[in-house]
């Protein structure tokens, strides 16, 4: 299988390259988005494209956005040092498969590349999923996470959620709870009072797994988080928010 580098810093590339390859894949090189499209153009396709996204000119995220539009079936995983989940979230939207943080281990490439290309929708003869709003399934450092579809009543303060390793298949489920005084400090900060179960704060559970798989590298080794604190952005979105 083939797979592109594109990244800015050498020693990067190299220990990517070196990885991929001890795993049988014929690796190719690029330095700069760029280049990584003059790559795609004359010697592609390629099976999956590691794509950095903190470069010079072009970065990750514009590069990744004119694979795209011209490769638009493209298995594409980002890396970068430098990512916020909601930057990793405008990832999946225009079509990446996964998102790692840097530093990896040589374990945590391999199994994201091999996942990427086994789950990506064209190997599996599927139509492509969409991008734009509305990601339902995450992918960070080779997990996704997916939310458990299950009714609860608003005042529940638990929202459940799958991560599954997308290298070997294997599921976890991880519970986030809404602490009682982060509801209390929403509803006395913006004189609203949104039920733990409700949209809210099933954004804040899903924020905060996501947060812990991208730092971590793993889910929780209990199974359980807790919501405890609240930004000031989302306190002014919690002034907006259409009652659950």
């Amino acid at each position: 299988m083939k797979v592109l580098i594109i990244d800015d810093e050498p020693h990067i590339r190299q220990m990517m390259r070196l990885t991929l390859e001890s795993s049988g894949y014929q690796v190719e090189e690029a330095a700069d988005g760029e280049a990584g499209l003059a790559r795609l153009r004359d010697s592609g396709p390629y099976d999956a494209i590691v794509l950095d996204q903190k470069m010079p000119g072009l970065d990750g995220l514009q590069t990744l956005r004119l694979i795209r539009e011209r490769t638009p079936d493209a298995c594409v995983v980002m890396v970068t040092a430098y990512a916020s989940i909601e930057l990793a979230v405008d990832a999946m939207k225009l079509g990446a498969m996964d998102f790692l943080r840097k530093p990896m281990t040589p374990e945590m490439l391999r199994g994201a590349v091999a996942a990427a290309i086994a789950v990506h929708p064209v190997r599996r003869s599927a139509a492509p999923r969409p991008a734009g709003p509305g990601i339902s399934i995450q992918t960070l450092n080779g997990f996704q996470i997916l939310p458990v579809a299950h009714s609860v009543p608003p005042a529940s303060p638990e929202h459940a959620f799958v991560v599954r390793h997308m290298a070997d298949g294997a599921e976890s489920t991880v519970v986030v709870s809404i602490d009682p005084e982060a509801v209390d400090r929403v509803a006395r900060l913006t004189q609203r009072r949104l039920e733990p179960g409700g949209a809210f704060w099933h954004l804040q559970a899903e924020r905060l797994i996501s947060a812990y798989v991208w730092m971590e590298g793993k889910p929780p080794a209990d199974g359980r988080l807790a919501v405890r604190e609240v930004s000031r952005e989302d306190l002014d979105i919690a002034a907006r928010w259409e009652r659950d």
